[in-house]
């Protein structure tokens, strides 16, 4: 395809998050629902675009953060049942209503407001209610039989899932993830016999589902980061993965300079980097402003004319200078790889993660919304 006419971008293969979709689905079985999970702008994908390709793939349920995501997917035509999951503030309940987005209530008072709201409203509410089943965040720590007494007090508003969420699915050095799933299960059998229906029981997330933690499965999970491409690294003694993922996204910028220094020449903001001998260097249309992490000063690569090349000096806030002695034809207009695949050299999120210093999530929702996104 023809470059696109962006000083930075990022290219998203639908087809590909389609196929990781499915992958999914085909890990989990005919028996299990897979919630979608589009927050944060689908991890830097583009929420609108990838929950119309999962929603023409079968999906029934999306998952976003906030009811203000909820509301911009909803006001763009997308119908499908969405999952608050970040809680509600007081000024977003009137918002939760009238968009018909499932809130989850994360305590005992969120159950009572949420009647009064049903009450309000004139219309059954459903929503689902998280426990903390040990990772300390969101959720209720209320005992199950205090859950049973709020939950049976209800008039209006109905509870239609059971959720929790996994600190460390991933980490098998941990028993961390089985006790998590000892809490739900004691909490949930408690509910089942006191005469709760359970319509969706969810535990596990892109990691429990990659390392086939199917004791944590019941009949929903809830797929993140495999849609776009990727399962965390594991520690310790893990399971088989069995998810057949590859990453939807590759990042492109521009290259705006092209000039020769002599040695001995500071490169960026406070001289960090001299030439140690005489250089070809590039300026990138892209820097912290765009997603460059700063910590990739000095220390990260990109790919440029299909080779690996060092960053050099600082990541400013809209610039980024590299190494391309090795590349002599390249100049101003032609664009590098930030993060994807050129020829035989890819270098993904998880690559860049580690050298950051942070994990592969933050690297692809901190690619910014002045990068333009290019659907292929």
């Amino acid at each position: 395809m023809m470059s696109p006419p962006y000083r930075s971008y990022v290219l998203v293969s639908l087809d590909q998050i389609a196929r990781n979709y499915r992958s999914v689905r085909a890990a989990v079985g005919p028996g299990v629902e897979v919630m979608a999970v589009v927050k944060a702008d689908a991890y830097g994908h583009g929420a609108l675009e990838v929950s119309r390709t999962l929603i023409r793939e079968g999906a029934k349920w999306l998952a976003v953060s906030s009811v203000d995501e909820g509301v911009a997917l909803r006001c763009a035509g997308i119908a499908a049942r969405m999952l608050v999951m970040a809680g509600f503030l007081p000024s977003e309940r009137e918002a939760l209503v009238e968009y018909n987005l499932t809130p989850t209530a994360h305590s005992l008072d969120d159950l009572a407001e949420l009647d009064r709201m049903a009450q309000r409203s004139g219309h059954p509410l459903a929503f689902h209610l998280k426990i903390d089943s040990g990772m300390g965040r969101l959720g209720t720590r209320a005992r199950p039989g205090e859950i049973v007494a709020a939950l049976h007090a209800l008039r209006f508003a109905r509870m239609e899932g059971l959720m929790t969420h996994f600190a460390s699915a991933a980490d098998f050095t941990s028993p961390q993830t089985d006790q998590q799933v000892a809490r739900f299960n004691a909490c949930y059998a408690a509910l089942r016999e006191a005469g709760i229906a359970i319509d969706y029981a969810h535990l596990s997330s892109t990691n429990a589902i990659g390392y086939a933690r199917t004791d944590a499965w019941y009949n929903m999970v809830r797929a993140g980061h495999a849609l776009y491409g990727y399962v965390s690294p594991a520690r310790g003694a893990a399971r088989k993965q069995i998810l057949d993922v590859q990453p939807a996204l590759a990042w492109k910028a521009k290259i705006l300079a092209v000039k020769d220094i002599p040695e001995g020449t500071l490169v960026g903001y406070g001289g960090t980097f001299r030439a140690p001998h005489a250089m070809r260097i590039a300026i990138l249309a892209a820097g912290y402003a765009d997603g460059v992490f700063h910590r990739l000063s000095n220390r990260g690569k990109v790919i440029a004319a299909g080779q690996l090349t060092p960053i050099l000096g600082t990541v400013s806030m809209d610039l980024t200078t590299i190494d391309v002695s090795h590349a002599m034809n390249l100049e101003p207009g032609d664009a590098v790889t930030l993060l994807g695949t050129e020829g035989d050299v890819t270098l993904d999120a998880q690559q860049i993660a580690r050298v950051a210093g942070t994990i592969s999530y933050n690297i692809l929702s901190s690619i910014s919304a002045r990068v333009r996104r290019v659907y292929v």
